[in-house]
């Protein structure tokens, strides 16, 4: 298993972490200038673009399920056509708005087809995916290049192709010209692996990986606790370097998270770097973990009871959220509200190493929280239009004050809901400044199997901050000497709150609550 596993929204619903499947309410609409069409291939060598909202009898019928490009001038693909009207082979690719005549438009261009079948489908692919990008992809510049001109250079790259795994690889080099790691392109086999994934259960070594944005190095996030790489040790922050002998130098988390799942039963050998304690020096080390089935329960939560000085009996709630599943909202409810029968009366929700998820997850844990019509966050479409996400009349199911953990591992998912909670006066932060990733991105299954994730627009929090890679800086730092007030821990739920003693983040957290409930309120 492996990070990012973020929302699956299936066709164009976008998903508001990367590691995945509601759509999301309230999202950016195109812009009135712009006509989203769906298109469907009338054969191998044709295509043929028609308007969702229309179907005449010579649009032949559109589609459902397939998400395509917009249809607007001439200029669309003009270039591209210049070189291949010559050629011996070529796909005929024709784009038509299916309008009134009067607004029509249409242009018909020649590609070479290859004659190897496995690369003439990926070409398929390749201007499935090449439409998808010019009609959602957040940057309307292209990362300052003309993707017309583009689809057809790759065409020409293509060509000659032998296999399906070269011609895929010109799709992600294309993409890669984007100048965003996340937009991508995923085989398949990844695509149901990521699938399995978001479902809650895979067969894999229980490790969340990630890409370091500066150095560009896989990076421990996580482990899933009591998972094989837990026991072996593996630690948030330590590097991945090789997977079976084989350099992890240039591929994506998806890509090193796909070999690091497998058949229960059967074994991976991962050589990681580890920062000593001084930080002077790393040390490498290999490591033999066997797969198991991975169980994704992403929550656990315990009852930390305190005895104060003066007898005073205090007890706080911890929830620790280990990645936003399909059932992270459901759970969190679950273990609220059994706390709150047991008489809680302040909580801590630890969020740290949580690299996000499905974000529809996030939303929905953030409304246990809130009350009213709050915005949750706002979303920001490549024409720059902000739409906030709101609540409907929320009604939060606790008003006892909070404290949210965060650090360097808390992604996507996790900073839109320390955010919502954070900006909306409901929960103070504690710990160390978050990861830094406020892009949306949708995942579109393509008519090969494969997945194409485009990041379609950036969100701010509920205050109007930026967070893509700055991160939310929390209100405390989580340091021991912060401590005011010792504590007498009389009872300990479950056996879990017994190695929250030694965590300095928990103990600030708890003497903030302490502070809060002494002024009497709620945040």
């Amino acid at each position: 298993m492996g990070f990012p596993m973020e929302s699956l929204c299936p066709n164009r619903e976008f998903n508001l972490r990367t590691l995945a499947s509601s759509p999301v309410p309230k999202l950016p609409k195109p812009s009135s200038s712009r006509t989203p069409s769906t298109y469907r291939f009338a054969s191998v060598r044709e295509l043929r673009v028609c308007s969702e909202k229309k179907s005449p009898p010579d649009c032949g019928g559109c589609r459902s399920g397939f998400v395509g490009v917009e249809s607007n001038g001439p200029r669309l693909l003009e270039k591209a056509a210049l070189g291949f009207a010559a050629a011996a082979a070529a796909t005929m690719i024709s784009f038509n708005a299916c309008d009134p005549p009067v607004l029509a438009e249409s242009l018909t261009v020649a590609f070479p087809v290859s004659r190897a079948r496995e690369v003439n489908t990926v070409q398929r692919t390749l201007v499935e995916a090449w439409g998808l990008i010019r009609e959602s992809f957040f940057d309307p510049t292209f990362n300052h290049q003309d993707w017309d001109l583009k689809l057809q250079q790759t065409m020409v790259e293509m060509f000659p192709l032998k296999s399906a795994d070269a011609a895929y690889s010109k799709i992600s080099a294309m993409l890669a010209t984007l100048g965003d790691p996340f937009t991508k392109i995923i085989s398949p086999k990844e695509y149901q692996s990521f699938r399995i994934g978001s479902d809650g259960n895979l067969q894999g070594v229980g490790l969340f990986i990630n890409v370091e944005p500066t150095s560009r190095n896989l990076v421990v996030l996580s482990c899933i606790e009591g998972s094989p790489a837990d026991r072996a040790g593996i630690h948030e922050g330590d590097e991945l370097i090789e997977i079976d002998g084989q350099s992890v130098a240039g591929i994506d988390a998806e890509a090193a998270a796909q070999k690091l799942r497998g058949r229960v039963g059967t074994s991976v050998v991962v050589k990681l770097s580890t920062e000593t304690n001084q930080g002077s020096h790393s040390e490498v080390r290999e490591v033999l973990l066997p797969r198991e089935v991975i169980r994704l329960s992403p929550l656990s939560s315990t009852i930390i009871s305190h005895k104060s000085r003066d007898g005073h009996e205090s007890k706080t709630g911890y929830v620790r959220l280990a990645a936003f599943s399909q059932s992270a909202a459901a759970e969190m409810e679950n273990a609220i509200q059994e706390m709150e029968d047991q008489g809680v009366q302040s909580y801590i929700l630890d969020l740290r190493n949580n690299p996000g998820g499905l974000v529809k997850a996030g939303l929905d844990v953030a409304q246990i929280w809130l009350d009213g019509d709050e915005t949750l966050v706002n979303t920001v479409d490549r024409d720059g239009n902000m739409l906030p996400i709101n609540m409907v009349q929320g009604h939060a199911m606790t008003h006892d004050p909070l404290v949210v953990l965060v650090n360097e591992g808390s992604a996507s998912a996790s900073e839109i809901l320390a955010g919502a909670l954070h900006d909306n006066g409901r929960a103070i932060l504690v710990g160390h400044k978050t990861f830094g990733k406020g892009k949306i991105q949708s995942v579109t299954e393509l008519h090969d199997g494969s997945a194409l994730f485009i990041t379609v627009a950036k969100y701010l929090s509920p205050a109007l901050h930026d967070i893509d890679q700055v991160g939310i800086t929390p209100d405390i730092q989580c340091t021991p000497d912060a401590l005011t007030s010792p504590k007498t821990s009389v009872s300990k739920d479950n056996g879990k709150a017994s190695s929250l003693e030694s965590d300095s983040c928990i103990m600030v957290a708890e003497h903030e609550l302490e502070i809060q409930q002494s002024k009497g309120t709620a945040s």
